[in-house]
C-alpha cells in the first residue's frame, strides 16, 4: 500500500475510534430500547388476550358518539382523541384519549362495542410508550417537537460514518481472503480478539444497520423526510405531503357542535363497505372538522399497508382517500419506513435478524473502547528497566 493510502487510512481510524467513543453509549441505548421494542405488538397482544375479546350478542354494536358518551360516566376516561373499531363482531373497541393540561395522556380503555363497558386498561401500554420515547427522545422534554430527536438524528449519522469508514479499514487487499473475512477466529486472545469479534460480527450486521440509521434519519430530520418524499413520490403527492395541513375548509365556521364520530363513520363505511379488517377514527386535533380515518385491509400484512381518509365529520363529505393499491413502488416504501426500520417486511424472520443486530450494539462498544485503550498502550513507549540504566542516565 501506498503512503498516501496509509495516511488515508490512518485518519479513517481515527474517525472511526473518535466517533464510536463519542457515541458508544449514545447509540448502545437506542438499540437496546429498539430491542424491547422488537415484538411490542406481539407481547401487548399476549398480554391483554383476556380483554380484546367479546361474545357477540344478538343485538346490534352501538354506534361510536353512543360508545363515547358512555364513557363519560367512567372516572378515570379523559377527552376521547382516536377510536379503533374492527369488522370482527367479537373485536373489543380500542379506545385512546388525548393529552390534559399537563400534557399527560391517559390510559387508554379496551371497552365492549355492544354496552359500552370498559373491559379494562391495556397492559404494557405505559410500558412501551416510555421505551418509545427513550428510543426515539431520550425522555428529553418536548418530545418529538423537543431537540431530543435531533441529538438521536446525529447518532445515526455518526453511525453512517462508522459503518462507511469500517468498511474501507475492513476492505481485502486479496479477492482469496474474503472467505476469511466472514469467519470470527475465537482461538485468538485479547487485542486479536476483539478486533476480529470487532471487524467480522460488524460485517455481518453492516446491511442491517445501514437500513436501520437510513430510515431512522426519517424520524430525525425535516429535510430528511421532505427530501425523501420529494424523490420517491409522484409531484402532486409530494406537494400534499410537505404542504401544512389545514384544520378545516377554507372559508367554513366553527361548527356549532363538538365534533363526533357518526357521520364520518357512516361514510367510512358506506365508501368501505366490508373491504376492511380494522379502522382507527382520529378526530382533528385543534378546532376543524376534518377527521382521519386510517382503515387496513382484510388482506393486510403490515402495518405499513393501509388505507387513508379524511372526511370532513360534520357533512360527512369526503376530502381525501389515500389507498395503499394506488400508490407507486416509491409512494409504498415511504408509507413502510416504520415496517422496513424493524425488518417487519420480511416478517418475523426479519424482525427477529434485526433485533439481534440491535443486541449486538454494545459488543462492538466494548471491543471498540478495549480496541482503543489497546492501542493507546501499543504507542505508550516502554520504560526501560531502572538495573539497565548507567550513572548520568
Amino acid at each position: 500500500m501506498s503512503r498516501l493510502g496509509h495516511r488515508i487510512k490512518a485518519a479513517l481510524l481515527q474517525v472511526h475510534s473518535i466517533a464510536g467513543l463519542v457515541l458508544a453509549l449514545l447509540l448502545s441505548l437506542i438499540a437496546l430500547t429498539g430491542v424491547i421494542m422488537s415484538f411490542e405488538d406481539e407481547i401487548v397482544d399476549h398480554l391483554n388476550a383476556g380483554i380484546m375479546r367479546v361474545v357477540p350478542p344478538t343485538a346490534p354494536a352501538l354506534m361510536p358518539d353512543e360508545l363515547v358518551a358512555r364513557l363519560r360516566a367512567v372516572p378515570d376516561a379523559g377527552k376521547v382523541a382516536a377510536i379503533m373499531l374492527s369488522s370482527d363482531p367479537s373485536a373489543a373497541v380500542h379506545v385512546r384519549f388525548a393529552r390534559d393540561e399537563q400534557g399527560a395522556r391517559p390510559s387508554s380503555f379496551y371497552v365492549d362495542p355492544y354496552d359500552g363497558s370498559v373491559l379494562g386498561v391495556p397492559r404494557g401500554e405505559e410500558f412501551f410508550a416510555a421505551v418509545r420515547r427513550l428510543h426515539r427522545w431520550l425522555l428529553i422534554p418536548g418530545d418529538a417537537k423537543g431537540w431530543g430527536r435531533q441529538v438521536t438524528g446525529v447518532a445515526a449519522l455518526g453511525l453512517i460514518v462508522m459503518l462507511i469508514s469500517g468498511l474501507v479499514l475492513r476492505w481485502p487487499r486479496r479477492a482469496s481472503s474474503v472467505k476469511m473475512w466472514l469467519k470470527p477466529n475465537f482461538g485468538l486472545s485479547g487485542r486479536g480478539l476483539y478486533r476480529s469479534l470487532h471487524a467480522v460480527i460488524g460485517t455481518w450486521v453492516l446491511p442491517v444497520y445501514l437500513v436501520m440509521t437510513l430510515t431512522g434519519l426519517w424520524y430525525s430530520f425535516d429535510w430528511y423526510k421532505d427530501g425523501a418524499v420529494w424523490l420517491l413520490s409522484r409531484p402532486h403527492a409530494a406537494a400534499a405531503k410537505m404542504q401544512p395541513k389545514q384544520s378545516r375548509p377554507p372559508g367554513r365556521s366553527e361548527p356549532a357542535q363538538p365534533v363526533g364520530f357518526d357521520r364520518a363513520w357512516t361514510t367510512f363505511r358506506r365508501e368501505e363497505g366490508g373491504r376492511f379488517s380494522r379502522a382507527q377514527l382520529t378526530l382533528p386535533a385543534g378546532v376543524g372538522t376534518v377527521m382521519r380515518i386510517r382503515s387496513w385491509p382484510k388482506d393486510s400484512t403490515l402495518e405499513s399497508m393501509r388505507d387513508e381518509f379524511r372526511i370532513d365529520a360534520v357533512t360527512g363529505q369526503i376530502i381525501s382517500a389515500e389507498r395503499y393499491a394506488d400508490k407507486t413502488l416509491g409512494e409504498k416504501a415511504i408509507a413502510s419506513v416504520l415496517d422496513v426500520h424493524r425488518g417487519a417486511v420480511l416478517g418475523w424472520p426479519g424482525k427477529l435478524a434485526f433485533m439481534i443486530a440491535a443486541a449486538l450494539m454494545p459488543m462492538f462498544a466494548v471491543t471498540g473502547v478495549l480496541l482503543y485503550l489497546s492501542r493507546r498502550k501499543l504507542r505508550r513507549p516502554a520504560q526501560q528497566p531502572l538495573g539497565r540504566l548507567v550513572p548520568g542516565e
